[in-house]
C-alpha cells in the first residue's frame, strides 16, 4: 500500500463536496487506519491577532496580527493546527518531513506571538479526515491530484493561487479539466 503523508491533495473540478471543491490539503499523516491533513489555501473568518486574543496570548509580534488563520477541514474546527519549518521542540509536535512539521500545542502559538516562533508557519483551525480506505478510494474515482508538498507554496503563494498553483506542479491547469469525470 502506498501512503501520501508529505503530498498535497488537490482537488479536481468534479469534487463538488462543499468542504473541499477548490482545496489543497497537506497530508500530514497516512496509515491503514486513515488519513489526516489540513487545507491550506481557504481562509477562515479568523485572523492570527482575533485567535491569540480569544486565547488570552499577548502578541508581540505586531506584523502577525492581520495574518490569516485558514479554515483547514471539517473536522475539530475549535482546534488548531500550526504547519511549520523548523524543529522547536514544541509540545505536541508530528513530523510530516524532517522539515515540515504540524503542531497542536499552545507553546508553538505563544512563540509566535513572542516573536520567537518557526521562520514560516501557517495557522489553521480545523483539520480533514479520512476513514480506512477512504482517501484510496476517493483517488481512485478522480476526486483528486497527488502532488508532492512544497513549503514555497504553503509558506509564500498567496491562499487564491494556491489551488492553481499546486497543479501546475505537476503540469496541470485546471482551467483545461472538465468538471465532470466518467467511465468509458
Amino acid at each position: 500500500m502506498s501512503f501520501f503523508a508529505n503530498q498535497m491533495l488537490v482537488a479536481l473540478p468534479a469534487l463538488q463536496d462543499p468542504n473541499f471543491s477548490r482545496t489543497v490539503a497537506l497530508i500530514c499523516q497516512h496509515d491503514g487506519d486513515g488519513a489526516m491533513g489540513v487545507v491550506v489555501n481557504r481562509p477562515s473568518e479568523y485572523t492570527f491577532g482575533d485567535l491569540l486574543e480569544q486565547m488570552n496570548i499577548p502578541l508581540r509580534d505586531a506584523r502577525l496580527r492581520d495574518r490569516r488563520v485558514l479554515a483547514g477541514g471539517p473536522v475539530h474546527p475549535e482546534r488548531g493546527f500550526v504547519l511549520h519549518d523548523g524543529d522547536g521542540g514544541w509540545d505536541s509536535t508530528l513530523s510530516i518531513t524532517d522539515t515540515l512539521h504540524v503542531t497542536t500545542s499552545r507553546d508553538v502559538l505563544e512563540a509566535m506571538a513572542s516573536g520567537d516562533g518557526p521562520e514560516h508557519a501557517a495557522v489553521a483551525l480545523g483539520c480533514a479526515g479520512w476513514g480506512r480506505g477512504q482517501l484510496e478510494r476517493e483517488l481512485t474515482q478522480h476526486s483528486w491530484l497527488t502532488v508532492p508538498a512544497d513549503a514555497q507554496l504553503l509558506f509564500d503563494t498567496p491562499l487564491d493561487a494556491r489551488w492553481q498553483a499546486a497543479a501546475a506542479r505537476i503540469g496541470v491547469d485546471m482551467m483545461h479539466i472538465a468538471s465532470h469525470s466518467g467511465r468509458a
